[in-house]
């Protein structure tokens, strides 16, 4: 049986949350994407404006209400979650890793407040506000120790994630494959697709021996299904090097959000494209999550 354990502080918003499957299914007539361009070398592409980009929901285009193309006055709110493995294997690197991770943390801007997940054979879970000097002593406390509980932490980040509006982003440090949690990968992938969260995952993977292509694979199924991202640094002075490619991402998107003209509430997924429209900009890269799950209505589901 995996603990969650809600971490309770002065100060601090904890979500007290359950290892059972949650259920990403509201109401909220808004549909929300983050967007990410590059050019064809990766660079971010900033400046575009809202009559750039179409948006098509089953074959249908959609008219843009909502947009932020990085002005950060008028931007949603930042929440963004830090998940660490802090399983057994850990203990050797485990002070490079904490080192990269609170310099990547000092260096978010604009964030509202941070979840902070460590994972073992247990999951704890702990919200910060965005400048709270106790968010470094609570990453320095804990030793590694135990299994690995992957899956499971990611469903509990969502889990408390989805009652959260604005900007979603998990960043997550892990080291190896899953070894003890109650969700499987299929679960933990239609979650995902599921929420409105977008994932970048850093594996470490160097220890992995004969699984490590099968665990790059798994980190880069669960980041692309949500538009995110996976890295994998070949020795732990290439952390700060992906958290800063990270912190360049987070700063160049634009959230874009429509109103369906599909007023159904039956929970059906709907795939959506996003294309940048501007002349010369075509053969962009664009990453995004491929769609949503509609609203779910009992009266309707059944028609």
């Amino acid at each position: 049986m995996i603990r969650i354990t809600a971490i309770a502080l002065v100060g601090l918003a904890v979500a007290s949350v359950s290892a059972q499957q949650p259920v990403f299914r509201g109401g909220v007539d808004l549909v929300n994407f983050g967007v990410f361009v590059a050019d064809k070398a990766g660079t971010p592409l900033t400046g575009l404006k809202p009559e750039d980009f179409e948006i098509v929901e089953d074959g249908t285009r959609q008219t843009v209400r909502y947009f932020d193309g990085g002005d950060p006055e008028n931007a949603p709110p930042l929440h963004l979650g830090f998940m660490i493995d802090m399983s057994g294997s850990m203990a050797d690197d485990m002070k490079d890793i904490r080192t990269a991770a609170i310099r990547f943390l000092d260096n978010v801007k604009r964030v509202q407040d941070i979840t902070v997940v460590d994972f073992d054979t247990e999951v704890r879970v702990a919200r910060f506000e965005g400048d709270d000097p106790r968010l470094v002593e609570h990453l320095r406390r804990r030793k590694p120790d135990g299994y690995t509980a992957l899956y499971d932490a990611i469903g509990v980040y969502l889990t408390g994630a989805s009652s959260q509006t604005g900007d979603k982003i998990l960043v997550m440090y892990t080291d190896g494959e899953d070894t003890r949690s109650a969700m499987n990968q299929g679960e933990l992938l239609d979650l995902l697709k599921s929420s409105d969260v977008t994932v970048y995952a850093i594996g470490y993977l160097e220890r992995g021996g004969s699984n490590r292509l099968t665990l790059q694979q798994t980190l880069h199924r669960l980041a692309s299904a949500t538009g995110g991202q996976a890295f994998f640094p070949t020795n732990l002075k290439d952390l700060d090097k992906m958290y800063e490619k990270i912190l360049g991402e987070i700063a160049a998107r634009y959230s874009i959000g429509y109103l369906s003209t599909n007023k159904r509430q039956d929970g059906a997924w709907r795939d959506v494209k996003v294309r940048v429209l501007r002349e010369g900009l075509k053969h962009v890269k664009i990453r995004t999550r491929s769609g949503y799950y509609a609203p779910y209505k009992a009266s309707e589901a059944g028609r």
